[in-house]
């Protein structure tokens, strides 16, 4: 018999929400109550773990936990509740009023401050600074471009062909040794951290988590496809320069090859794909589905707003 699969461990629970959660996949309590839910901070560890644990159940599971949770209706109830409060607190925060051609070009314009967090690391990171980031971007890349395969399905004609152009790439064309996230486990190696999928979810802060959230909340839900595209849109048209500046960051504090080259290899590939996404994702979808436009933008503004209030927390710690 073939070794069965293993998924990382449950999470250690930050409130009453998560608690119950990983209570009731463990079969001793119950699930949240969604009432509590209407309570909780949207953008608070509770809520964001919570959510999270609904959505891992969607990627590698958890040790000892059932399969079966994956599709029960009961957590699929309170996994909707906990969604309708977070998407509610994204509309308000992010949900602007401009055209998508305005927030495209504001992708474009970078900070004449250089008050960044890859501005940071590239010109004050230190190897702990580098490690610490690390830890928190592994929630997402260890199953790097996993969240946005989802909207395959969902799309079609030019749009279809150049998502899957992408993820094609982010698979690494064809070669397990060049998938991306294979390339981050290799960053990780460098840095001295640990490469297990899921191991650094007790520490990840409250902001990374919602990011990831964000990401698969976007890809589970085929109304919400728009808002994918436009995430994705917003992920490969700032990753090059990003890239370029962390790749400097991880020679000069001479981190190692292989951290070296994850973030090299996203320089060049990212820049083409900006162009593809561009053109062929957006252009393909709104030729057939124009109404999506206000989702594209609005999926554009939330992932900024995330990653703007992962920046602060970052550098808000490593200012101190």
């Amino acid at each position: 018999m073939a070794e069965e699969h293993r998924g990382p461990t449950l999470p250690q629970h930050r409130g009453p929400l998560s608690a119950a959660m990983s209570g009731s996949l463990r079969g001793r309590q119950a699930l949240p109550d969604t009432t509590a839910v209407s309570r909780a901070n949207p953008y608070g560890d509770d809520l964001q773990l919570a959510l999270y644990t609904c959505y891992e159940l969607h990627y590698r599971g958890f040790d000892g936990v059932d399969p079966d949770w994956e599709w029960e209706p009961s957590l699929l109830a309170v996994r909707a509740a906990l969604e309708e409060r977070f998407l509610t607190a994204l509309r308000r925060n992010a949900g602007v009023r401009q055209s998508l051609e305005h927030v495209l070009a504001n992708l474009l314009v970078e900070s004449v401050d250089g008050g960044g967090v890859s501005e940071f690391l590239e010109k004050r990171g230190t190897l702990d600074h580098l490690r610490e980031y690390a830890k928190q971007r592994s929630l997402y890349h260890l199953k790097e471009a996993d969240p946005h395969v989802w909207v395959l399905p969902r799309l079609s004609g030019r749009a279809k062909a150049g998502m899957a152009a992408v993820e094609y790439d982010e698979f690494g064309g064809g070669r397990a040794d060049r998938v991306h996230a294979r390339l981050f486990a290799d960053l990780m190696s460098d840095l001295g951290l640990e490469t297990d999928y899921g191991h650094y979810l007790d520490t990840g802060c409250t902001e990374m988590l919602a990011l990831v959230n964000a990401m698969s909340f976007f890809g589970l839900h085929r109304r919400l496809r728009g808002a994918l595209v436009g995430h994705f849109a917003a992920v490969e048209i700032t990753s090059s320069p990003t890239s370029r500046r962390l790749a400097r960051a991880m020679e000069r504090t001479g981190a190692g090859p292989s951290a070296e080259r994850f973030y090299r290899e996203h320089v060049e590939a990212d820049a083409v794909h900006e162009q593809i996404v561009r053109r062929d994702v957006i252009g393909g979808l709104l030729a057939e589905e124009p109404e999506l436009e206000p989702d594209i933008t609005f999926g554009i503004t939330a992932t900024s707003h995330l990653e703007d209030r992962l920046a602060r927390r970052l550098l808000t710690v490593w200012d101190a």
